[in-house]
């Protein structure tokens, strides 16, 4: 397949689909990378369960759709760019030099 990187179908797995509702099934993002994340480009659900907040993703296709494998690619590259890391991590980080090609 081509882009075969971008997109697998797992119908080996007990839970496939996971999702109701899709001819083409990409299960390469099978967990969800925006689940813990409030903003996500998906429609989720947010139940409220004796006071605890609990995210509902069985009604979003979106990490499911081969169409979106850019827009999650993106939102992951900002999001890495974006992270801080705390001083107790920075002061286990092993000092590495870059090569110049």
């Amino acid at each position: 397949m081509d882009n075969s990187y971008r997109y697998f179908e797992n119908k080996a797995c007990k839970y496939f689909p996971c999702h109701k509702g899709l001819e083409d099934f990409n299960c390469l993002f099978c967990y969800c990378p925006f689940y813990l994340t409030e903003n996500c480009p998906g429609h989720p659900a947010y139940l409220d369960i004796d006071g605890k907040i609990i995210k509902d993703c069985s009604g979003c296709t979106f990490p499911h759709r081969a169409e979106n494998y850019e827009r999650i690619m993106a939102a992951l590259k900002k999001a890495n760019e974006e992270r801080v890391f705390s001083e107790a991590v920075r002061a286990k980080a092993v000092p590495v030099r870059r090569v110049k090609k």
